[in-house]
């Protein structure tokens, strides 16, 4: 599992006193990055390869209200790894309280189109699997 960690701003809560909601998922977008980094994905790759990763589906659990100045931590799993996808898992705490999770579809995309990860990615990626929570891959009802 990989880790990220942020910090509740101030101009990141709503007129009810939480975390807004769309800073839930930029906090996962941050911790996507790392993840990115952690594997070989980071910015030196994509300068040299022009190839990133890029998100096609999204489902995202509000489950506990953020206040601010909370210390947000941040586990990034990956569920599983293809030729050319990758479908990771966040979870977002609150001094060891799940608040949010974040279950991500992404492609591997050079030149427009889907395109193999390297083999020293998709090894790095591996190391990350880990096995599926029981609401991975939930539809919304």
């Amino acid at each position: 599992m990989a880790e990220y960690r942020d910090r509740v701003r101030p101009e990141w809560i709503d007129y009810n006193g939480h975390l807004s909601e769309p800073y839930y998922v930029l906090v996962f977008g941050d911790a996507t990055t790392a993840l990115m980094d952690i594997v070989g994905l980071g910015p030196g790759y994509r300068e040299r390869t022009g190839a990133s990763l890029y998100t096609v589906e999204a489902h995202v659990r509000y489950l506990r209200e953020v206040g601010a100045d909370a210390e947000l931590e941040v586990t990034t799993s990956v569920l599983s790894a293809g030729a050319k996808k990758v479908r990771l898992c966040h979870e977002m705490r609150v001094g060891g309280e799940l608040v949010a999770t974040e279950e991500l579809m992404c492609l591997h995309v050079s030149g427009g189109r889907a395109t193999p990860f390297p083999t020293e990615v998709a090894t790095a990626l591996d190391t990350h699997l880990a096995p599926v929570p029981d609401y991975a891959g939930r539809a919304i009802a």
